[in-house]
């Protein structure tokens, strides 16, 4: 493929409801309400639904059931209301594919998000916008499916080692998930900052520009992929991004969550 314009041109572009574009322009304002957010979803009775589903799911193990919006936003926060309500809208955008176990994409996404989610909170970064970057990044991947379902199966062949799939975009299509999904979150008009830490989520260090979440989102994918759990898969990560942090390795040990904690299918 010779350029992402061409790339585009060769797919569907998924089309996003207009509560997901009114949902990502408040990414784009710092002066977004909460009451602002609850009305534009409110205006969806579907997604409404689906939200509070995911909101008593148990992914949160809220003390009690909560049975309206403003409850939802309440006890979750009106960042991860937000988040969820974008990747449902993403979700249900998207198309299923032959050849892609759904089940585990979505785990994979979750664990990535999950991952990125709690290596922000730490750095003192905004760790909702570091969850829906990690939930979006092998979008670009569902693309290059729809785009050539052969080259998807190439992608997915086994074995499946951190970085490796990054590896095989690159060969067959000349660009990774990430940076496919870095112009989609353009097109869809995503904060910039989501946009460039997609583009350089497979290598952030080599760009000139360098982007903290990009490095979030690179080592949470990285975590995301690895065939075993616990704190031994921080030995695993590459030293240079990690030292791009100075983080506290003995605390990232002491406080590592398994991947499992992250998953819930109800969001998918």
């Amino acid at each position: 493929m010779h350029s992402l314009d061409s790339f585009f041109e060769s797919i569907q572009l998924p089309v996003m409801p207009e509560v997901a574009h009114a949902l990502i322009r408040t990414l784009n304002d710092d002066n977004a309400s909460v009451m602002e957010v609850r009305n534009i979803i409110a205006q969806d009775p579907v997604l409404s639904a689906q939200l509070l589903r995911l909101a008593n799911s148990a992914h949160f193990g809220l003390p009690r059931g909560v049975g309206t919006l403003d409850e939802a936003i309440a006890m979750v926060g009106m960042a991860q209301v937000r988040s969820l309500s974008l990747c449902t809208c993403i979700s249900a955008a998207l198309p299923t594919l032959p050849g892609l176990n759904r089940t585990a994409f979505w785990q994979s996404n979750m664990a990535c998000a999950g991952y990125a989610q709690w290596l922000a909170s730490k750095l003192g970064m905004d760790a909702q916008q570091a969850w829906l970057t990690g939930m979006m990044l092998r979008l670009g991947e569902l693309l290059i499916g729809q785009a050539d379902p052969e080259l998807l199966r190439e992608i997915e062949k086994l074995p499946h080692q951190p970085g490796v799939r990054w590896e095989r975009e690159t060969r067959l299509t000349g660009f990774t998930e990430g940076q496919i999904t870095a112009e989609l979150a353009r097109r869809w008009n995503f904060p910039m900052q989501i946009v460039q830490a997609l583009q350089r989520s497979s290598d952030p260090l080599t760009e000139q520009a360098f982007s903290r979440l990009g490095s979030v989102v690179h080592l949470a994918s990285l975590l995301a992929d690895m065939p075993y759990s616990g704190p031994d898969m921080i030995d695993a990560l590459p030293q240079e991004v990690m030292d791009s942090f100075q983080v506290d390795v003995q605390w990232m040990r002491d406080d590592f969550p398994p991947a499992e904690s992250f998953v819930d299918l109800a969001i998918a």
